[in-house]
């Protein structure tokens, strides 16, 4: 590279890695939010386990940060460039735009092969890892899923509420059971209990004392006309809370999408060969869509340059902003087609697994009209 090539390429690089930071951690703030801010405020995680949770969730947050990492940051330096008239220099030393753009091309061409790693193992690995050591974690210590004055509906078919707690014993003790339709079918209150983890049910048991159990009519538990059947009992019956939400007492359940590249063909591969049924045709065709999916996203990464290098030299904006808007307006534009192709995975017959590709053909096919179109001006 000449001293050109390399001032633009660190340019580019520079602004796509503050960019691809800032989309990363918009992308894996909810799941934080969501799967472990809550725990660890409430003791559930201790903090070093939090953090190596949070950077188990960079690699997924990444997969979808790159593509519009890279759009801005092309947008953004290409944009400043333009704007101080640098372009109009270059090019004014016979310089065309396609000598120009080489260096952004190598930069998207390595961020791509990137992507393909990052989608094809190193995320997969991580959101396999995060489950594991998210379960580890519960499951090293599950009461500590038990927190007094908070209502806990981590459970399924069941909310708890606990009063306050001394040391094993628990005060003020509520259980809401809930049906199919999450509607209360008994309610049981308690002054006081334990509450024991019992790992061959792989659920937590409630020990409870002077209660108060409350059953509403099965068929319909809303229909408040009829008086519900209560009762006050010394000890209540034992009643087995399971925790499979949570993990699975033999390890998690991997997800088709959890799957490395070798492993997602090697599934294609096992279902290929078994009797050809509707649900083996449905599996064959879900692995397809999932690995042309993480294909089309990395690939992604250089249509998003490609299309990137003419808008950023046209719009000829320093807004950081403005710039922002664009790639966002762009970036939905991408998802959204993705989204509609998700959409017939019922239907085989028109063929999603290639149709996959359209979002990428239809912004190549964009970026080099409006290529051409700006290296003749």
């Amino acid at each position: 590279m000449n001293l050109l090539d390399r001032y633009i390429f660190k340019s580019v690089l520079y602004t796509c890695v503050a960019a691809v930071g800032l989309f990363t951690f918009v992308v894996a703030l909810p799941n934080v939010v969501k799967d472990l801010l809550g725990p660890w405020l409430a003791g559930q995680l201790d903090t070093p386990a939090f953090l190596r949770l949070i950077a188990l969730l960079f690699p997924f947050a990444v997969s979808f940060a790159l593509p519009m990492g890279m759009l801005t940051g092309v947008l953004l330096t290409l944009g400043r460039l333009s704007a101080d008239s640098e372009i109009t220099a270059m090019r004014a030393s016979g310089i065309s735009v396609s000598r120009m753009a080489r260096p952004v091309f190598i930069l998207a061409g390595l961020c791509a092969a990137l992507a393909l790693y990052v989608n094809f193992d190193s995320m997969p690995r991580a959101r396999v890892q995060f489950h594991q050591e998210l379960a580890a974690a519960v499951r090293a210590n599950p009461l500590r899923l038990i927190v007094p004055k908070t209502f806990i509906r981590d459970f399924a078919g069941y909310v708890i509420y606990i009063g306050s707690q001394e040391g094993p014993v628990f005060r003020d003790i509520w259980l809401w059971e809930l049906d199919a339709q999450r509607r209360v079918r008994r309610v049981v209150h308690a002054d006081s209990g334990r509450i024991d983890y019992d790992e061959a049910s792989n659920s937590l048991i409630p020990t409870l004392e002077h209660a108060k159990v409350e059953d509403r009519d099965a068929r319909d538990p809303e229909d408040f006309s009829r008086s519900p059947r209560a009762a006050s009992v010394e000890k209540a019956e034992e009643v087995h809370i399971p925790m499979h939400r949570l993990f699975s007492a033999e390890g998690i359940r991997l997800k088709t999408e959890w799957l490395t590249y070798a492993e997602l063909r090697a599934a294609q591969a096992r279902l290929a060969a078994a009797p050809v049924t509707k649900e083996t045709s449905r599996e064959i065709l879900k692995i397809e869509l999932i690995v042309q999916e993480k294909f089309n996203l990395s690939l992604a990464v250089f249509s998003f340059a490609l299309l990137g290098v003419p808008l950023g030299i046209k719009v000829s904006r320093r807004e950081t902003s403005a710039n922002l808007g664009i790639a966002l307006l762009l970036v939905l534009g991408y998802y959204f087609l993705t989204v509609m192709v998700k959409w017939l995975d019922q239907n085989p017959e028109y063929r999603p697994e290639l149709l996959f590709w359209l979002p990428n053909v239809i912004f190549l096919a964009l970026g080099i009209a409006l290529f051409r179109r700006i290296d003749r001006q």
